[in-house]
């Protein structure tokens, strides 16, 4: 019940800034859209390929591609900072000048992002904001305290996404501590996540000398970003934040966008989407699946 309450209180501080934007994002449409990330056995990230170097399958079966563009296209941008006690000193220093670069220099003109920060409670610093650079030195004020409450604050952000200007869509984790607060588990968070479709990503600071038991667990984070199509990376201190969200920004400077239209009518149920480059060794990352809602359908199972 805490954590519903946090959820709501949560969104309810973003309501009146979103409402005026375009409509809301709704998974209800006939067209699919997926992102995707083409890697080579190295990780460099692949650009250059076509729509005919591309398949998707939904639950198997294939399925012609209708849209595709592999130009950058707008992205709206959600960045969760940790802000709890183990954040203090140079540690949140590192984060600010991270974030704000980010959202500074490293996304485009067009793009919006929101910042929110958590410890045991979430907290919403700026909502969805365009351009981006304006939020520059909002988190300035962060004052770590409190204990870590990461999967309360992916259940509480979800919802943002569907308020959202822009079809494509990431959500950023910056953390240095395991969860030790949340009232929601990670199957919980992992279930709200599968049905948003951002790209979600997560930096671990795994500083040597931490405690067992309050040390990030990559292996937590991976179970909720792989399935998104993102990725965890870990690093050794949060002087390493600013390289590691650039390369965050170059992958999605360099994804490519397909669409498709489901050969099955929307049935509510969740279908699975398998995205692969054809007749080459190259590695895709993409959403796992979706829940086909069907027009003015309620929740899905």
């Amino acid at each position: 019940m805490r954590a519903r309450l946090l959820t709501v209180a949560f969104c309810l501080l973003t309501y009146a800034a979103v409402s005026a934007q375009l409509p809301s994002f709704r998974g209800r449409v006939d067209t699919v859209m997926v992102t995707v990330t083409v890697t080579d056995g190295a990780g460099r990230l692949i650009t250059g390929l076509t729509r005919d170097d591309f398949e998707i399958l939904e639950d198997g079966a294939a399925q012609p591609i209708t849209q595709f563009t592999d130009e950058r296209v707008p992205v709206s941008l959600g960045v969760l900072l940790d802000g709890s006690d183990s954040m203090r000193g140079r540690a949140i220093v590192d984060a600010r000048s991270a974030v704000d670069r980010f959202v500074g220099a490293l996304l485009e003109p067009e793009d919006e992002a929101f910042v929110a920060a958590f410890n045991h409670l979430p907290r919403m610093v700026a909502p969805w904001t365009r351009p981006a650079r304006a939020l520059e030195g909002r988190l300035q004020a962060l004052q770590p305290s409190g204990s870590t409450a990461i999967y309360d604050a992916l259940v509480a952000a979800a919802p943002l996404f569907e308020r959202r200007m822009h079809t494509r869509a990431a959500l950023v984790i910056i953390s240095d501590g395991a969860d030790t607060a949340s009232d929601r588990t990670l199957q919980q968070a992992r279930a709200v996540l599968r049905r948003t479709d951002p790209f979600v990503y997560a930096i671990a600071i795994d500083e040597a000398g931490g405690l067992a038991g309050t040390r990030v667990n990559p292996d937590a984070l991976r179970e909720i970003t792989g399935p998104s199509g993102g990725y965890t990376e870990v690093v050794d201190g949060a002087d390493d934040l600013g390289p590691a969200t650039e390369r965050i920004a170059n992958e999605l400077n360099k994804q490519y966008t397909l669409g498709y239209v489901p050969s099955r009518p929307p049935d509510g149920g969740w279908r699975e989407i398998r995205v692969r480059v054809k007749d080459r060794g190259y590695f895709t990352r993409a959403r796992r699946g979706y829940y086909a809602l069907p027009p003015g359908g309620g929740q899905t199972p």
